[in-house]
């Protein structure tokens, strides 16, 4: 777990986002990240997540407030998972996770042993040849994540990516993705609205109220061990009964907030 006082690696101070149909997404957003932590970003739909992590991401400027980076090279070390696996159909499973190496001007002989322990790394090496069409809605998303590591990012940044999975997918995936984030070392920033996920995966939820969305609250989980027995214990019970009682918290309604 991630030491409390470590500096952060980035810092959002009071962000606020107007998009130009004049919906507010945030306002007096804060949020500090630091390494190697697993943190997810907790709130109803619609409430500014996707929001949030876009703007971490660089793709979306904020209207109002401060990103400020500790080192500004990490910047370039972002992996990004959104919630639809956005794969290109007519290219195999290889040649879509080789993308981002190519566009960076790699060689794909270069960085065929690079590609494939990615595609080992998520339990698709056996499926390099195969296409996008002959693959399962998990399988797709095991790729999307692979072209995100393929880059070997500092911080890999996640998008809900499954909320459309059925839940014996989900759960494998949460498991995958606890040993990655381990045997990585990655700091991950993972937006979601399931409390049972959020509990699940991270070390710290940052909980956020409705539109226009900031901060509620934030729950620290003391858990080393994230597996089948977890996810039956009376602590991962506790643990969700307060993420809920956050989460409830967080969306009643605010003074002088639209109805």
């Amino acid at each position: 777990m991630a030491e409390p006082a470590a500096a952060p690696v980035v810092a959002l101070h009071g962000v606020r986002k107007a998009f130009e149909t004049g919906t507010l997404a945030l306002d007096g957003f804060d949020f500090a990240l630091r390494a190697s932590e697993f943190v997810s970003l907790l709130g109803p739909s619609g409430c500014g997540k996707s929001t949030a992590l876009r703007i971490l991401a660089g793709l979306s400027e904020p209207s109002g407030g401060t990103v400020t980076w500790r080192d500004p090279a990490a910047r370039n070390g972002i992996g990004f998972v959104f919630q639809e696996p956005t794969l290109m159909p007519w290219a195999t499973v290889f040649d879509n996770v080789f993308l981002p190496l190519k566009l960076a001007g790699e060689s794909r002989a270069a960085v065929r042993d690079r590609v494939m322990q990615t595609l080992s790394r998520v339990g698709l090496s056996d499926f390099a040849s195969a296409y996008p069409r002959e693959l399962s809605g998990g399988m797709r998303m095991r790729v999307s994540i692979a072209r995100a590591l393929v880059t070997a990012p500092r911080i890999l940044l996640m998008d809900e990516p499954f909320a459309a999975l059925d839940e014996i997918t989900r759960f494998k995936l949460n498991d995958d993705l606890v040993a990655l984030w381990r045997e990585l070392k990655m700091t991950v920033v993972f937006v979601t609205h399931s409390v049972f996920e959020s509990v699940y995966l991270s070390n710290r939820i940052v909980v956020m109220t409705g539109r226009p969305g900031r901060v509620s609250s934030e729950l620290l989980i003391d858990a080393p061990d994230r597996d089948a027995r977890f996810r039956t214990s009376a602590d991962y019970a506790g643990y969700c009964r307060v993420a809920s009682e956050a989460l409830a918290k967080a969306m009643q309604p605010r003074a002088g907030a639209a109805a």
